[in-house]
């Protein structure tokens, strides 16, 4: 039996909006996923590859579409939050995820920033990149503290709707190639590319961001199965919305970076921007530097939200609080203590002054969860914690699985990297 099987009037009304209305939290959990660490990665992939990865961006978008798909299916049908299902699994799950999410968030934090401020810094110069990013921290902080989900998406639909246009926009005036973008749908793993391959597969749209979903759902006041279907609209239009826009970033790094041996670093990435001023006007370079403050201030301004909101239901789980107590949701004393953490703690290291070195390691970072949340959602969707309609089907258990393994594969080769620095 599922908790909600009527649909009367209203709320018949409210499970089946206008289309327009569909899209919410699913472009909120993509376009948070996608923030500069990404930006960052797909540029390079371009810039070494051309457009021979391109069906990474295939397979990174369907593997974010299965595995939200599964987070959100488990809190619909079950009103539980995603932790509340991994401490269903024992133990093991709190002493994985709390020093997780902190360590996570300390490096997500000053990554977070240095990413928005790099593209300021690029359009405004009168601030170095550390003090433009300390802003958007605080900038960010201010637009979170208080919360009103209506407000809030309306915030993140305005990023995403500039990261959008601009980046797409400066992959069409690069008149890329048709032909060479189609040759890169045709699978391969270059020599020593495959963590390569791996990220830019992972870039399509976050990390630990993915389970922030079922939050923003019962943000959003879709919190019974009479919403699976809006759900599973919402979150597959949002990642073919996200992979068009990598797919976009992937063609700038194709066209500008490989075809004119511009550096993958920080100057090579803002390098971008001038042959786009060169080569196109004034203002190309300046449409591009909005696309990426687009990212990467709608990355930031997510997970100060959503995370914040997992690390308060962490929190409340572990002082025994009921489900949905005022002090782990919007506005309560957890959710604000994560993101004071978020925002202070990591300025420190925004005056490391390597931006791209301390996005890319944020990166790494967040691919150990990829693993974790794939290998719990298959274990919770099979059993009778999720009533048996909405248990697994074949093919999402195939998926999941493969999930598990490819980004498996990345961790151990992070792990590998960082014994053999030692």
């Amino acid at each position: 039996m599922t908790r909600d099987t009527a649909v009367p009037g209203a709320a018949a009304d409210a499970a089946n909006p206008p289309r327009w209305k569909i899209i919410g939290p699913g472009l909120i959990v993509a376009a948070t996923g996608v923030g500069a660490a990404d930006l960052v990665a797909t540029l390079i992939a371009g810039s070494k590859f051309g457009y021979g990865l391109l069906w990474c961006v295939l397979v990174g978008c369907i593997m974010k579409i299965v595995l939200v798909e599964g987070a959100g299916r488990y809190s619909l049908a079950t009103g539980r939050t995603m932790f509340e299902g991994w401490r269903s699994l024992g133990p093991w799950t709190t002493w994985y995820f709390g020093p997780y999410i902190v360590i996570w968030g300390f490096v997500y934090g000053s990554a977070a920033m240095a990413g928005t401020g790099l593209p300021l810094n690029a359009l405004f110069p009168v601030l170095d990149t550390k003090w433009w990013g300390i802003i958007s921290g605080l900038v960010g902080l201010m637009l979170v503290w208080f919360h009103q989900y209506g407000l809030f998406e309306k915030v993140m639909a305005a990023f995403v709707g500039l990261m959008f246009v601009a980046m797409v926009g400066a992959a069409i005036i690069t008149l890329p190639n048709l032909l060479d973008i189609l040759a890169g749908l045709k699978p391969w793993i270059p020599d020593g590319g495959l963590v390569n391959v791996l990220s830019l597969a992972g870039g399509v749209g976050g990390t630990i961001t993915l389970a922030a979903y079922g939050y923003w759902l019962r943000e959003k006041g879709w919190d019974t199965p009479r919403f699976m279907r809006v759900m599973r609209i919402d979150n597959t239009v949002a990642y073919v919305v996200t992979g068009i826009f990598v797919l976009a970033t992937l063609v700038v790094g194709a066209e500008l970076m490989y075809s004119m041996k511009i550096a993958s670093d920080d100057k090579g990435l803002l390098s971008v921007a001038d042959v786009l001023d060169k080569r196109y006007g004034p203002f190309a370079g300046k449409v591009f530097l909005l696309g990426f403050f687009g990212a990467a201030m709608s990355s930031l301004v997510g997970v100060w939200n959503g995370v914040s909101l997992m690390f308060a239901d962490f929190v409340g789980n572990l002082k025994g609080l009921p489900s949905g107590h005022a002090d782990t949701r919007t506005g309560g004393r957890y959710y604000r203590w994560y993101i004071l953490w978020l925002t202070f703690p990591p300025m420190i290291m925004m005056f490391w002054g390597k931006p791209v070195v301390l996005i890319l390691a944020y990166g790494v970072l967040g691919a150990f969860f990829m693993p974790f949340l794939a290998v719990t959602l298959l274990w919770i969707l099979n059993t009778d914690r999720v009533p048996r309609e909405w248990r697994n089907k074949a093919w999402s258990n195939v998926l999941m699985v493969l999930c598990a393994l490819a980004f498996a594969a990345l961790a151990v080769s992070e792990i590998v990297k960082a014994i053999q620095k030692l």
